[in-house]
């Protein structure tokens, strides 16, 4: 299988003040084509640190380690190619939605074309994004949604509406952060089977990070993570195995 996204030998170090506290220790991990990755580990092990690694949101320390994407380093990019690559070639998911209260969901939805394409690429594209973005939600189940503000949601549909935001561009990975942590048991099964959905009908890379074993064993692969390392990796539910 192609590799899309790889890490190698990664280290990240906090500072607040004088105090520094490691996070990720030396950390090696790949993301095949098509591949449905959850990294497991409680919290503080490491693993939201990992993923915005990976999503070019945050960097590694200087000189130790790197990530790539389909064979080119994030740090050889420059930083106009870099946001590039974090509005269209990866879409995040993250554990509080991150909606704009004052728009509807729709809106909520387009403002990744905006962001991607500029205001006057996405003045030529409106009505196709307009279009993409509908019929994204209405994938999400949410048709009789697309006027409704987030406070007229309830927390999966929020989650959904955050979902077709993160592949309106048609990202080649989605990148969720918890993406079931803020919601009821039911609600995160709804988040989950959406995920999975997306992989097996559209190839779509997916890396997840949870706490929870019961999601977590629904994707190809389960990376345990523990202290900022990768401590082993099983198969889940969804590799076949």
């Amino acid at each position: 299988m192609t590799t899309l996204l790889s890490a190698r030998d990664l280290k990240k170090t906090y500072r607040m003040g004088r105090v520094r506290t490691p996070v990720l220790r030396g950390l090696d991990v790949s993301v095949a084509e098509g591949e449905f990755v959850a990294i497991l580990g409680a919290s503080g092990s490491g693993k939201s640190t990992l993923l915005h690694l990976l999503g070019g949101l945050d960097r590694p320390d200087a000189g130790d380690g790197t990530v790539e994407y389909r064979g080119r380093a994030l740090s050889s990019m420059r930083s106009g190619e870099l946001d590039r690559y974090r509005r269209r070639e990866v879409g995040f998911v993250f554990q509080f939605y991150h909606l704009l209260p004052e728009l509807t969901a729709l809106e909520n939805v387009l403002v990744a074309g905006m962001a991607a394409h500029g205001r006057r690429g996405y003045a030529r594209r409106r009505g196709a994004l307009r279009d993409r973005a509908a019929g994204l939600l209405e994938r999400m189940g949410l048709s009789d949604r697309l006027a409704h503000r987030p406070s007229e949601l309830s927390g999966g549909e929020r989650q959904r509406v955050a979902i077709a935001r993160s592949l309106l561009n048609e990202p080649a990975a989605l990148l969720a952060d918890e993406p079931t942590g803020n919601l009821d048991r039911a609600a995160g099964e709804s988040i989950l089977e959406a995920l999975a959905s997306l992989h097996a009908d559209e190839k779509r890379s997916v890396v997840m990070v949870t706490h929870d074993e019961q999601l977590a064993s629904r994707a190809d692969r389960v990376l345990r993570m523990e202290d900022g390392r990768l401590a082993r990796a099983s198969a889940g539910a969804g590799s076949g195995a």
